[in-house]
């Protein structure tokens, strides 16, 4: 396989931006980037005249984004087709409407790794505990616990990773 292409969040963010209806959204687009996909995530707009209560405001901004899935699927499909061709990266899309959001059309991508006896009875108790069907799904269930109980962690690391990759671009060529 080639060599993916570098690709920053904040060029791909404004690509998409150039790219969209300016009509979709009503804020600025929200991408992630990694080796193998793009997150793109807008936010609609929250919708009126729903009932009062917290079940029809969920019901109403699930149907506002089921209805911009179904309504940009063809746009969409096409801005990801030159997207993924650019930066040889799969596109996923997400929305955010009010407190709710829903990703669609994401990657699952497999990973491998060795592990010792010890680590994988690990991932073999969540198995027999009911947690997860399988080990990769128990991995998958590890890898989301430490992003959740490291986050702060982990966005510090992230950022100062991004401080070397600023210098080292403006670095001697």
């Amino acid at each position: 396989m080639a060599e993916r292409p570098a690709c920053s969040a904040d060029d791909v963010a404004g690509w998409f931006a150039g790219r969209l209806p300016d009509e979709w959204f009503s804020a600025p687009l929200e991408v992630r980037v990694d080796r193998d996909e793009i997150l793109v995530t807008g936010t609609v707009a929250t919708p009126t005249g729903a009932p009062d209560g917290e079940a029809a405001a969920v019901a109403a901004a699930r149907s506002r984004i089921d209805g911009f899935r179904e309504d940009t699927r063809s746009k969409r499909m096409q801005v990801a087709e030159v997207a993924q061709h650019k930066w040889r990266r799969h596109v996923s899309w997400a929305v955010r409407c009010g407190e709710l959001e829903e990703r669609f059309t994401t990657a699952s991508v497999p990973v491998m790794t060795r592990l010792r006896m010890d680590d994988r009875a690990t991932l073999d108790t969540l198995i027999d505990a009911g947690v997860a069907r399988s080990r990769s799904e128990a991995m998958a269930w590890c890898v989301a616990q430490v992003g959740e109980h490291q986050d702060e962690w982990l966005g510090r690391l992230r950022d100062a990773m991004t401080e070397v990759e600023k210098i080292r671009s403006e670095g001697p060529g």
